[in-house]
């Protein structure tokens, strides 16, 4: 459950919103940079998007 609590530490409650729709219109660009630009320890510092293949703009 490391993701549940890295998304409020980091997205819910990270700053003061004035509304749910504001939380909420910050979410994907929150997990955009979660999954493509936040290094995980798991990974040796990479993100999770470098894990996967076939992204888009990634063929080859």
């Amino acid at each position: 459950e490391r993701f549940n609590r890295t998304l409020l530490d980091e997205w819910a409650y990270a700053r003061p919103y004035t509304s749910e729709t504001e939380r909420r219109q910050a979410l994907p660009g929150w997990i955009h940079s979660y999954n493509h630009h936040r290094g995980h320890t798991a990974l040796n510092g990479l993100p999770p998007a470098s894990r996967v293949p076939n992204l888009t703009g990634q063929y080859t």
